[in-house]
């Protein structure tokens, strides 16, 4: 759905009102639990009944009057069997949502005093909790259009001219404008691989903005979806003709390109979707009325795995 221009004003959410409200281990605690049982009489898988819950004094857990089962809060989310304090976990939450292009795990072993294996751990399964495993599709025959573009990350030595992307990694992304963006990894930007992203991702009746390459020629040939293909001629440097441009998705990547140099340095070919996922995500929320920390509070969620990796790439042909 497209957003307003403009971010509405609100009160930040400062250092200060977030001691506030998570002061301590049983705080947070106590937060996670309502996350998951927000009725003031919950649920017991046990016994069957809505009953009340009382905090257990000896481990973080919350037991029914009823019959006795535990509940653990933690269990199954990012906090999973870890030794780490809950508010060093919320505060590394605060900081990773409080910056707009990202914060290191060099930096969140600085600020929490934990090691570094443990701020790197923390720092992936919170990026973890950020991926958006079914997006919704974005455009419409009433948006004001979704722009399609690729990019290439990582590997800069060059091999000879015309060569420099071989050590490259690419990325395929699409944006709607005044809207939000998904981007994937994937291998090579061909008419195979791309027309069935763009199929799944934006709605029937979208106008199309792309670039000249011959990946997007096929576009006008999924005739189900009715889509209108316009393009800009980059190679003839054409950058704007109308409202015929690529620049909000190549603004997004600029984002995400200086993020990476500023803050990262270097990005792995392994971990690249998990970043284009936090990078996202902070796009896709950036007129919400709502504070970064808790939107990205909550994410928290329980699921099988503790560790959700995204699984939404663009396979080799």
């Amino acid at each position: 759905m497209p957003h307003n221009n403009r971010k509405p004003n609100m009160k930040p959410y400062t250092i200060n009102k977030f001691r506030e409200q998570f002061p301590d281990d049983a705080t947070c605690l106590d937060w996670l639990f309502r996350r998951f049982h927000p009725d003031a009489m919950p649920f017991c898988d046990k016994c069957g009944k809505k009953t009340k819950h009382h905090r257990v004094a000896s481990r973080p857990s919350y037991s029914c009057d009823e019959c006795g089962n535990h509940f653990h809060p933690t269990a199954d989310t990012i906090f999973h069997k870890s030794s780490t304090p809950l508010t060093t976990w919320f505060y590394a939450i605060y900081l990773m949502s409080s910056t707009r292009c990202g914060i290191s795990a060099k930096q969140i072993q600085r600020e929490t005093g934990v090691t570094y294996k443990t701020a790197w751990r923390m720092f992936k399964q919170i990026r973890s909790m950020l991926a958006d495993d079914k997006p919704n599709p974005i455009g419409g025959k009433n948006s004001k259009g979704v722009e399609v573009d690729e990019a290439y990350f990582g590997g800069s030595r060059r091999v000879g001219r015309g060569n420099y992307r071989k050590h490259k990694t690419m990325v395929f992304g699409m944006v709607e404008r005044k809207g939000e963006v998904r981007a994937f990894t994937g291998e090579r930007p061909a008419g195979p691989i791309l027309l069935p992203m763009i199929k799944e991702h934006v709605l029937p009746k979208s106008v199309v903005f792309s670039d000249e390459h011959f990946g997007y020629e096929g576009i006008p040939n999924i005739t189900e979806r009715g889509y209108t293909h316009r393009r800009i001629n980059h190679s003839e440097k054409v950058y704007v003709m109308g409202d015929v441009h690529t620049n909000t998705i190549e603004g997004f990547w600029s984002l995400v390109k200086n993020g990476l140099r500023g803050v990262y340095h270097n990005v792995g070919k392994g971990y690249l979707q998990t970043y284009l996922n936090e990078y996202s995500f902070r796009y896709n929320r950036r007129f919400d009325t709502t504070p970064m920390f808790v939107s990205f509070l909550h994410q928290i969620d329980k699921r099988d795995a503790v560790v959700r990796q995204a699984t939404t790439v663009l396979e080799p042909f």
